[in-house]
């Protein structure tokens, strides 16, 4: 991966004016990815969307940390059944096609 593809964990922290422990708690929790380079501690920028919602959750609506790992979960699954229905329906409309 490329510096280029990473945020610095500090940079994104005062940019947000949040502390680094909760970065850390999210990565501790599995929910977040963080790499270590030349020291510093960085997340993939293709993470940041994800990172910034948990943000939103955590200081802006005081959601603890088992509920964000609640909602992240559930989130994910729903996007996992979605993909699935969407797959299904895909095959449906194959079959479907074939019978005309």
């Amino acid at each position: 991966m490329q510096t280029g593809d990473l945020i610095r964990v500090n940079e994104f922290c005062l940019h947000h004016q949040i502390e680094i422990s909760f970065v850390q708690s999210l990565h501790r929790s599995g929910l977040i990815d963080i790499i270590q380079t030349e020291e510093k501690l960085c997340v993939p920028t293709d993470q940041l969307p994800e990172l910034e919602k948990m943000v939103r959750l955590y200081y802006e609506m005081d959601i603890n940390m088992e509920g964000i790992e609640t909602i992240s979960y559930l989130l994910n699954r729903m996007n996992q059944m979605q993909n699935q229905i969407t797959e299904l329906n895909n095959r449906l409309h194959s079959y479907e096609e074939d019978k005309e």
